[in-house]
Parts: structure tokens; sequence; C-alpha cells
């Protein structure tokens, strides 16, 4: 605390901060922004700097000193959201993923998209099967080195790049395979638009994936997509709720709930667990913006959306900007000649593997720009245990409407689907987005340690992701200051704590009414004892209790008060002229 109140000191004595955003091409771009500036001009700087047009895609992230995600607001001051010391370092991402790439109307925008979901698919975001990730892989090495050339491309040279956390030799030969006889001829915006068209069809594409456990303290993978929420557990999308289904969404502390309407007016209830409140609360905030940006058919209908239903309790949000059907019209309407861009090969190292996420776009002079290569650590997070496949229950309040098991499931929103051969288990999506420059190989070891429910750094995203515990390990209990394990976060609320909650509700109300009438209490009194001449006051005035309470309590508080304000100013003025007599006595 004592850090964050002196760090916030600091910066309110300087003027200009220096800031740094790490673009999907693994460069930086630097610029120096004012105290006031808000999100909105460091956006614009950056899109203008890209030369992009279809910019409501994208927004930039940052991850405060507890290492707990953020998405940068437009309308909020930058400065005031960092609550870290300058200079500041951020990352330009995809926010909001379009459900149809291949309609983007500009290439700049489908190249950034496509390098966005080649991160996704390095880091175990994007999942699929491994018939799907061959065509993908060999994709991405067409669309960056080009046709097959036996001269420049040895035997084994697809396994000199790392394209997804794990793969075997079987998959690099296929991958291979792929790319020598199939994709033959293909320009590198042709491999890209069919990369992002295969990407699109698979079901883990959009997610950005919220580790929780669900009330039985199983781990899961919550994420919101362009086309609904899903739930991810094991290998398998357990649940999937389309936008229109979706009629609430709401947190309080560390519980998310998704309230959700579905055919013959049935209504479900979701309830998951989040790591910390301030996790629960990011998700909120991101279920909110992208309900409002997919479902919506005008800006002109977002609502402040409250966390309670009680208005001086919970958060207030709003999402600010377009929604998903104005940006496909605003894009139709671009007409400009198509912006040069300038790609990079993949660069294969001969000591460690590894993969530069994408080539260099047009740059400014100015412009500090750093290629970063993602090493391939050895300690990636081993796949989840058995722990993903038990049984699981979803339900909190209401009917009961899910329960599954290994033989049999009953998907809410649609049948539940196999989504990759593997279990899903993101190795750094569910880490921050910063900010270190230098990683050691310690976090290698720790990755391995992780898996095994040990608190502590995974394996990170070395250009812009900083490490942090995974909450959603299997076995990674809580534990709280002195050591001792805490209640896992997916037990469900014993009956005495639910009638303290309640207890602490109504004492709240309490407090909040008390307030209330005694501030309008004290604003009747300021009314009354001044000079407006209303009707309504008048009245009061000649009451006999107004009289009596006038006379007897408020002429003699008023009367005290004015003498302590006399003497204080007799001690300042006192002291005044003892400090003038002490000045002058030497130049006597």
């Amino acid at each position: 605390m004592l850090s964050r109140f002196m760090s916030g000191s600091i910066r309110n004595l300087e003027r200009e901060y220096n800031c740094t955003v790490r673009l999907l091409d693994d460069t930086e771009y630097t610029c120096t922004i004012q105290r006031d500036a808000k999100g909105q001009y460091l956006f614009d700087l950056i899109c203008h700097h890209l030369n992009l047009l279809e910019k409501d895609y994208f927004g930039i992230r940052y991850v405060d000193p507890d290492k707990q995600r953020h998405w940068l607001e437009v309308t909020k001051s930058i400065p005031k959201q960092m609550k870290s010391q300058p200079p500041f370092t951020m990352c330009l991402r995809v926010k909001f993923y379009p459900p149809d790439p291949a309609a983007l109307k500009e290439e700049i925008t489908r190249y950034l998209v496509f390098l966005q979901i080649k991160r996704d698919l390095y880091h175990g975001r994007l999942l699929c099967k491994t018939s799907d990730a061959a065509m993908l892989a060999a994709h991405i090495l067409q669309a960056e080195i080009g046709d097959y050339d036996p001269g420049k491309h040895p035997e084994g040279y697809s396994s000199k790049f790392q394209f997804f956390p794990k793969h075997s030799e079987k998959l690099e030969r296929r991958i291979a395979d792929i790319h020598k006889t199939e994709l033959i001829g293909q320009t590198p915006e042709t491999s890209e638009l069919n990369f992002l068209q295969k990407a699109q069809s698979l079901e883990t594409y959009g997610v950005d994936p919220h580790p929780c456990k669900d009330v039985s303290g199983n781990p899961a993978f919550l994420a919101f997509t362009p086309f609904g929420f899903v739930v991810l557990q094991g290998n398998k999308r357990v649940h999937f709720l389309k936008w229109h289904e979706v009629t609430k969404l709401k947190f309080e502390g560390k519980t998310f709930h998704i309230y959700a309407n579905q055919k013959e007016d049935k209504k479900i209830i979701l309830t998951y667990f989040a790591p910390t409140p301030e996790a629960c609360k990011h998700l909120w905030k991101c279920g909110v913006e992208n309900q409002a940006f997919y479902k919506l058919e005008k800006s002109s209908q977002v609502r402040t959306v409250s966390s309670s239903n009680l208005f001086f309790k919970g958060s207030r949000f709003r999402y600010s900007g377009r929604v998903a059907k104005e940006v496909m019209e605003q894009s139709a309407k671009i007409k400009r000649e198509p912006p040069e861009i300038h790609r990079a090969g993949l660069v294969p190292s001969r000591s460690c593997p590894s993969i530069t996420h994408g080539p260099r776009l047009s740059s400014v002079p100015r412009t500090r720009r750093r290629a970063v290569h993602i090493s391939i650590m050895e300690g990636l997070e081993s796949l989840r245990d058995s722990a993903h496949s038990t049984p699981v229950r979803s339900v909190s309040h209401g009917d009961s409407f899910m329960t599954r098991s290994r033989s049999q499931a009953a998907d809410v929103g649609g049948s539940t689907s196999i989504i990759s051969d593997e279990a899903y288990s993101p190795s750094d999506s569910v880490l921050p987005t910063p900010v270190a420059e230098h990683r050691s190989v310690e976090h290698a070891a720790a990755a391995a340690a992780a898996a095994n429910g040990a608190s502590g750094s995974i394996q990170e995203e070395k250009e812009s992701e900083a490490g942090t515990p995974t909450a959603g390990e299997p076995g990674g209990g809580e534990v709280d200051g002195g050591g001792r394990a805490a209640p896992r976060a997916g037990a469900p609320l014993s009956e005495v704590e639910q009638a303290n909650k309640f207890v602490l509700s109504v004492l709240r109300l309490l407090l909040v009414t008390v307030g209330l009438l005694f501030a309008l209490l004290l604003l009747l009194i300021v009314l009354t004892e001044s000079d407006l001449d209303v009707a309504f006051l008048s009245d009061i005035r000649q009451t006999p209790e107004f009289e009596q309470f006038h006379s007897e309590y408020f002429c003699p508080l008023r009367r005290w008060f004015a003498c302590r304000l006399r003497w204080a100013g007799g001690l300042l003025i006192e002291e005044e002229r003892a400090g003038a007599e002490e000045e002058g006595a030497p130049a006597e």
C-alpha cells in the first residue's frame, strides 16, 4: 500500500510519461503522453502508426502490480488506470474477434488478426484436433517462408519452428507434407486468408480463457467468443450459450453468475468462482463488453450495467464504443489504396528453436522497434490430469439443469462437443500481459511445478507476459497468509455463511439509509436558515418547533463555531507577528 501511495505521489509531480506499447508483430512503439491523456488518445496514436482504420476489433491490455490483466478504458485517464510507476508498458491485442475474418475490408486488418490467432495457437488458447493443427501450421509456413524449396528447406525443416505448446514428430512430418504438396503457389495473402477461415471454424476461435472453478471445485475455463459464452473443461466444451440467450452477467466477490433464457422459457443460472475478486470483476467487465459488442444492433442501445440489484452496492460499468454491426457498416465505406505491409519470414534458431510471432509492419523513423523471438521452454505446463474429466455440476440456484458424467452429458445450449484430442490447457493465456523485458530460465522449472499445484509462476509469453500463479490449476488450492490451506473456492456456501451475508446486506442497507436521512436533515437546516424566499421554507420558519430549535440549538452552536474560528484566526495572526519580529531583529 505504501509503495502504491508513493508511486501515485511521484506521478502527480510529473507532467509527461513515457509509454511503450508492444505490437502484435513483437515490435515496440514508444511515445510520450500527457498526465491527463485518456486511453482513446494512445489508442488512436497506435492505430495511426499502423495505418489501421478497422480499429474497433483491437484494444490495449496492461497488468497491474498484482498481476491482474486489464483492458485500457478509452474514456479514462491513462495514469489513473495504471497502478505502477512510469514508464508504462502495454500490449496491443485483438479484443473483439471478427465473427467472419474473411469479411474484413482491408488486408492490414486481416494480417493483424492473423498474427493474433497465430499467437493464440502457439500459447494453447486455440486448441484443435491434430488434423486441423497440421493444416494451420502449414498455412503459417506457406505465408511466411513461401513455397517449399529443397535447396533451402532440408529434411525436418518444419521441426525448427514451434507452432504449438507441444507437438510430436508425426505432426511435424504431417505439417511438412501439407506444405510441400497442397499449398504450392499460394501467396502470403491467400495463405493468411485460408488460415483465418480454418481458425474461425474451430470451437476455441476467439477464446481468451479465464481460469475458474465450478461449484464442485473442478477447474474450468470461461470465455466469451463472437458467438456466445463458452465453458471448457478437459478437452470438451461443456457449455455454450448464444448471446441472445444470455440475459444478465453478475458478480459478487469471487462469485460469477450467468443468467440465461433458453427454449420453452427455460431459465438457467451458471455459477463459477474466480481466483480473486479482481479477476472476477475483470471477467464480468469482459463479458459486459463482449455482450454489448456482439449482441446489440446500435451503440445507442448500450446501457450502464450494475453488478448488483441495489444502486449503492457493487460496480457499475458501461461499454464505450461501436457495436459489431456498426463496425461492419463503417468498414464497407472505406475507400483508399491498401496500405503497404512488410512481411518477414520465420526465423529458426540453431541453439533453440524459436518462432517470431510475426513480421514487422511499416515503421515510423522515431519509433524504437525490437524483434522478439519466443524461445521454446522445455518446462511447458503438462496437460491437465484426469481431474478435468470428473463429473461436473454447474448449478447454484433454482432448478437443476445440468449433470454430466464420463458416459453421458446433457449440455446447456447445445450438445457437448470435443474440441481437441488433448485437454484444454493454455500455458500462457491465463497470465497477465506485460512487462518483463528479460526472463530467466527458472520459469521453465516453475511451469512444471505449477502443473503439480505449486504456487509460483508458470511459463510465460516472453515478450509481453509476466508470470503469476495459475489459479485454475487442478489441485492448486489457495493458501492463506499463515500458510494454512484455505477452503477451495468451488465449495458451496453453508447456511451460516449465507445467513451472515444476508445480515451484512441488511446492515449495509440500514447504514446507507441513516446516512441519507442525516444528509437530507443537514440540507433542510441549511435551507431554512438561509434567506431563500420560498413558501415552503417560510412555512417551516413560522412553526413553533423551528423557532425553539433555532433559539435553543442552532444559534448557540453557531456562536460556538464563530468563537472557535476567531480564536484560531487570532493564533495565526500572533504567529505571523512573532515571525516578523524574529526576522526583523537580526536586521537591526
